[in-house]
């Protein structure tokens, strides 16, 4: 490949704050410095002038869903809704406009962003649809509206736990008719879809992303496409299964394929679907604490066995109750193996939304990396939104601390679990530095990490180097047409000495609300361009 060398632009390293150039060489990091230098010191590169463009780390979004996230790109968005009404508009408009008989596979309403807070019912999408399947699920993929004619063909559905004849199907009844939905789905549409998603994921400075499958949330139909995919954006492919011994779980990797016995192995469900598991009921449904699909047993059982198999574990937990069933697991664990033996594994929890100080010390001597997603706070966080509606105050303003985490030791990953938020790493980035707990917010210099370093860190990658433009890393970035450059912390009320001048420290662009963000001009993955934005 030679030797290119990139000028004019800057370059964010911890070598060399200010940096203006970059030198590749073979698809790794050579040289970083000023442009003059690098011109001496490489007279025969291939001179490639940035303009001014900004170049960092490329991205790695740690908890993705490829197949829906990409049947949500190209099929019947509902998260612009307003009403209930409003969002069977859009159901109607669509169903027009698709062929009769195929499988309408919707995403995105959010009753709690109604006035009426009232979901669509079966009766109302059967009065559209007729004998179509219809699977609409919720903007959290924990409950879904099915249409008669999808529930029919759901066998068991009507006797499983979280069956409703009218309302949303939660819980097991909704992963039988989501699983139902799957089967419908051709392995060419699943494939498209599947490659829609990386698209998307590359087109907004992603090399990596983490799938997190499992028998619930993708099947392992899916689970295997995407292992045979051809395309240049990395999967690190997770399966959200519990097994009880070591030789169990050495067997479940072989017959996956897997990376992994983490992501989506779901402990509890999610706040706004009254699935996740609290110690103390819902503000909004007295009797409700939510649902515990695996107890304190199967959890340690699983951390046991995988840690004995040198396999990456790793659950789905989101109240305050799964939390302490996890955390209570470790504790347990680590006095029988030691620390050591655990953290060497590399677990890993999803979402970690309702985590306290003391729960957030256990993980850290687990060595546990903790894959959040920042937006989630942006779009439920403030006042009258979701966490209020569901929890209550002042309960409903404490989730999502990613700095009592990063205190206490805990590996950061950001990401989107898409198709529920957008692949768009910056705004995770403009959502974790400005958290509406402006005390559980962190500083654009760990959030942005959190979406970099982090993403590999999640992935048991132990180079300290992945994730950075230093010299000897792989040259894995992305080249950013951006507005003003700053340096800034997480809260204007505390003094920090990076932010002074004097220490220098790269800066990053601006994420202020209201701010342009920046745009992808190129991806490129070990030194090979991958992505090159249109005109």
């Amino acid at each position: 490949m030679g030797t290119q060398l990139f000028v004019g632009g800057h370059i964010y390293s911890p070598v060399s704050p200010d940096a203006t150039a970059m030198a590749v060489t073979d698809g790794v990091i050579s040289w970083i410095g000023s442009d003059r230098v690098g011109r001496a010191l490489h007279p025969d590169a291939e001179i490639d002038d940035l303009a001014g463009a900004f170049v960092a780390p490329a991205f790695v979004d740690s908890h993705v869903h490829l197949t829906s996230t990409g049947l949500s790109l190209a099929g019947l968005d509902l998260s612009e809704a307003t009403s209930r009404a409003e969002c069977l508009e859009l159901l109607r408009t669509h169903a027009t406009d698709t062929p009769g008989g195929d499988l309408i596979w919707g995403l995105g309403w959010d009753d709690s962003q109604w006035t009426d807070h009232a979901s669509p019912t079966t009766d109302e999408v059967d009065a559209i649809v007729g004998d179509r399947p219809v699977y609409l699920a919720r903007i959290d993929e924990h409950s879904a509206v099915a249409s008669s004619a999808l529930r029919l063909i759901a066998a068991g559905v009507d006797e499983a736990h979280g069956y409703d004849p009218q309302q949303p199907l939660t819980a097991e009844a909704h992963h039988l008719v989501r699983g139902a939905a799957r089967e419908l789905l051709t392995p060419t549409q699943r494939r498209r879809a599947q490659l829609r998603a990386l698209d998307e994921a590359v087109a907004h400075g992603v090399v990596m992303v983490h799938e997190n499958g499992g028998p619930d949330i993708s099947g392992l139909n899916d689970f295997a496409a995407i292992a045979d995919l051809d395309h240049p954006v990395g999967v690190r492919r997770l399966w959200g299964q519990a097994v009880a011994t070591a030789d169990d779980a050495r067997a479940l990797m072989q017959a996956t394929g897997a990376d992994g016995l983490a992501g989506d192995l779901f402990i509890d469900g999610a706040i706004g679907s009254h699935t996740a598991w609290l110690c103390h009921a819902y503000s909004d449904d007295a009797d409700n604490h939510g649902v515990d699909y695996l107890d304190h047993d199967t959890v340690l059982a699983h951390l046991r066995a995988c840690t004995e198999a040198g396999v990456q574990a790793g659950f789905h937990l989101i109240g305050d109750g799964a939390t302490a069933c996890v955390v209570s697991a470790f504790t347990t664990l680590i006095d029988e193996m030691g620390a050591a033996a655990v953290a060497r594994c590399g677990h890993r929890i999803e979402h970690a939304e309702m985590v306290d100080a003391a729960a957030a010390e256990v993980l850290a001597r687990a060595g546990v990396t903790a894959s959040m997603q920042p937006i989630f706070d942006a779009l439920w966080g403030g006042p009258g939104d979701l966490y209020e509606q569901r929890l209550g105050l002042p309960r409903g303003t404490t989730l999502n601390d990613f700095a009592a985490l990063a205190r206490a030791g805990v590996t950061l990953a950001f990401s989107s679990d898409a198709p529920v938020t957008a692949i768009h790493p910056w705004e995770q980035i403009r959502a974790a530095v400005h958290h509406h707990n402006p005390r559980n917010a962190v500083s654009p210099r760990a959030a942005f990490a959190a979406c970099t370093r982090g993403g590999w860190r999640a992935a048991g990658e132990t180079d300290r180097d992945r994730g950075t433009l230093v010299p000897g890393a792989p040259a894995d970035y992305a080249v950013w047409e951006v507005g003003e450059m700053v340096t800034a912390g997480s809260s204007d009320s505390v003094a920090r000495w990076s932010t002074d001048p004097r220490s220098r420290v790269p800066a990053l662009p601006d994420v202020t609300p209201g701010v342009d963000l920046p745009v992808c001009l190129r991806t490129v993955r070990a030194g090979e361009v991958i992505y090159r934005r249109p005109n």
